[in-house]
């Protein structure tokens, strides 16, 4: 995210607490809101079978329904308290590494702009993903994949994996530390794909916006002889819109890493399992042959449903607590 201007036109330069809190505050709300999409994403990636069979094409809105039906409204909430482990601190570290490595870029590279945003964005989604983003991410798909009723007290009480402490500690004790980390390669690749993306037009829109704002300030104060001295800002509407459009961009062309992420990380592989999926090029060509080519755009809509709603609430809570701090 730019920084934000002073009354002279110069750039401030936020504090470290600032862009932690901020960065926070905006993932604890955007999971809040979002998460019952990303539990019908995760099933709809799981389900096998080829891509034309009924069976595997069921749609969001008929997914959610029968995990309603079966399991009961909250089962939508599976894995939310392994998020809220992970996307306070992901936000906190996405928005203040950001920061830091635009910085660096900035001091230390003759890059334009735009160039340093991409590049800030790629690096601090890589970032995210091998602190938090990867170990998070396999503790959540494992509790979402988990089929037990939340209505029937028997089969809550008997089921796999519980909290996000617990689920920890039964992947480490089943399957070594370096289960916390399956699929860390595509998840890599998919969040500084993203992140990439995503800041990169974001600001670029942002800049756009701003710099159109300015001129029709400038042209107004010419007009009436003025020389007053405004502080340029997003609106809470025009953050929305932007920080929507720019994160529905990463997902459209890097779900294929997103499903192979999924299978890799549902995984259970104790000592003497052989994997379906052992790595990123050999799960992709076994979905492609064995589920066709369409398998791997798999939960793609509740995907796109999820993430343009929640970038633009991720924004626009980041935009707004750092006006307020």
């Amino acid at each position: 995210m730019s920084p934000s201007e002073n009354n002279n036109g110069k750039l401030k330069k936020k504090p470290l607490s600032h862009t932690l809190l901020a960065g926070g505050t905006a993932g604890f709300v955007e999971s809040s809101i979002c998460h019952p999409l990303d539990t019908i994403k995760t099933r709809m990636q799981l389900r096998e079978g080829h891509i034309e069979s009924n069976a595997t094409t069921l749609g969001p809105m008929k997914t959610a329904q029968k995990i309603i039906r079966k399991e009961g409204f909250w089962s939508l909430y599976k894995g939310l308290t392994a998020v809220y482990v992970g996307i306070i601190p992901k936000m906190a570290i996405r928005f203040v590494s950001f920061e830091y490595y635009k910085d660096v870029l900035k001091m230390r590279t003759p890059l334009r702009d735009d160039a340093i945003n991409f590049t800030s964005g790629l690096l601090c989604g890589l970032t995210e993903a091998i602190l938090i983003v990867t170990p998070a991410e396999v503790l959540k798909i494992r509790m979402q994949s988990q089929r037990h009723s939340m209505l029937d007290p028997t089969e809550l009480k008997g089921r796999k994996y519980g909290n996000v402490v617990q689920t920890a500690a039964t992947v480490v004790r089943e399957e070594g530390p370096s289960a916390l980390y399956k699929g860390i390669v595509p998840t890599m690749l998919r969040q500084g794909c993203n992140q990439a993306v995503n800041f990169a037009a974001y600001n670029a829109m942002k800049n756009y916006w701003l710099e159109r704002q300015r001129e029709q300030r400038d042209d107004v104060s010419l007009q009436q002889g003025s020389q007053k001295i405004y502080q340029y800002q997003l609106s809470s509407t025009m953050s929305m819109l932007i920080g929507g459009l720019s994160g529905g961009m990463g997902p459209l062309v890097n779900n294929p890493l997103d499903v192979v992420k999924t299978r890799l990380q549902k995984q259970n592989i104790t000592k003497y399992d052989t994997p379906k999926y052992t790595g990123l090029m050999q799960a992709c060509f076994k979905i492609a042959n064995e589920e066709g080519m369409g398998a791997l755009w798999k939960g793609i809509t509740p995907r796109l449903m999820r993430i343009v709603p929640g970038q633009a609430i991720t924004f626009t809570t980041y935009e707004a607590v750092c006006r307020w701090l």
